[in-house]
């Protein structure tokens, strides 16, 4: 491709275009045919590149043919798309996606993952922290492939949880969306503690034992069902750290573990043999007696025979009826029981010093 040299003495300087000049009687430039003829087949040859049928009423095809060989070789355009309302994403919006839900929930909409669109990325990135349900979701029957082990072909959307949460996804021209890279990728699931009352982006939720919808968690339900610690809401009592199947059919309910300490289940090894995942243990309870009539050691006589004393399942008192001597009484902070010895026995609970950091759990 260059300039005409073909006609070097008919309007041309130098090979380059000029204008007619009728003060001086100079022609302007006059183009030969096949200088215009070349032009042409030079854009037609990049449009036939791009696999394109040459059309005469579409003046955007060399565009076109141009971005659709980039995207061959590089996925990722230099494109900015800015939102603040749902939207069906355009092809050509396709590159960094900054979306602000701040107003309302909001749904993010790809484009089809089809031959047309072929191999493109897309990264979708939250850019506040309203805590508005904000929804990236595939085009038609499209799925986009997270937590594969889960479910083989994916799920049909994701949320995007907190400022700063992104997702980088891929199409593959064949209905389906990749992930490349996201903001966390710690598993589904996992509990953790936190330094921060606030809830950290990436797609956590507190560990409180919350009720949720199955269609707005599909991959977190399909978790709790593979995860061998689902229970019903009737016996959730004593089970809190189990996810429940809710209602039994539209929704479930994740684990509780506020106020708790959580221990490493036993798996027989028959260190705390018994335990099922996700069971509650109550404290262990200790006693000890100081003599006749209060005589004696405190703690002299040491025992943890009464191991159900109180028999309570949380970390309050309970008073219990029945025991001798009109039963037990509560000065503040222990129990007190005496027998028919009139020996005063003084049960408690112990634990050990600790620091109370909130909980998460991962959700998506």
């Amino acid at each position: 491709m260059d300039y005409p040299k073909s006609v070097p003495s008919v309007g041309l300087v130098n090979g380059k275009f000029v204008d007619e000049n009728p003060v001086a009687g100079t022609p302007g430039s006059l183009i030969p045919a096949v200088w215009g003829n070349s032009v042409t087949q030079e854009i037609l040859s990049v449009v036939a590149g791009a696999g394109m049928a040459p059309s005469e009423a579409d003046n955007g095809q060399l565009l076109k043919a141009i971005q659709a060989i980039i995207g061959v070789t590089s996925p990722m355009r230099s494109v900015i798309t800015r939102v603040a309302a749902s939207k069906v994403l355009a092809v050509e919006e396709l590159g960094l996606v900054l979306v602000d839900a701040y107003a309302a929930a909001t749904t993010i909409t790809l484009p089809p993952s089809n031959a047309a669109l072929g191999v493109r990325d897309v990264i979708v990135r939250r850019v506040e922290n309203s805590g508005n349900r904000l929804v990236v979701q595939a085009s038609g029957a499209d799925q986009i492939r997270f937590h594969t082990h889960l479910s083989p072909v994916g799920y049909p959307f994701l949320v995007l949880m907190g400022g700063g949460d992104w997702w980088h996804l891929r199409s593959d021209g064949a209905g389906c969306w990749w992930p490349v890279g996201r903001f966390d990728n710690t598993p589904l699931g996992r509990p953790f503690f936190e330094t921060t009352l606030q809830l950290s982006p990436g797609g956590y939720g507190a560990l409180n034992g919350t009720v949720m919808k199955r269609a707005e968690w599909p991959w977190l339900w399909d978790h709790a069902q593979l995860s061998g610690m689902l229970g019903t809401e009737a016996a959730r009592a004593g089970n809190e750290g189990k996810w429940t199947s809710g209602d039994g059919a539209l929704t479930f309910r994740g684990p509780e573990g506020r106020g708790e300490f959580l221990r490493v289940l036993d798996e027989g090894r028959g260190v705390d043999a018994g335990r099922v995942m996700g069971g509650f243990q109550s404290g262990t309870i200790h006693s000890y007696t100081m003599g006749a009539q209060g005589a004696g050691a405190v703690g002299s006589r040491w025992s943890d025979s009464l191991t159900a004393f109180g028999a309570d399942t949380r970390e309050e008192f309970q008073y219990v009826t029945g025991l001798a001597n009109g039963g037990p009484i509560f000065p503040a902070g222990t129990i007190y029981q005496q027998d028919t010895a009139n020996t005063m026995l003084c049960s408690f609970k112990s634990r050990p010093r600790n620091i109370a950091y909130p909980g998460r759990i991962k959700l998506i």
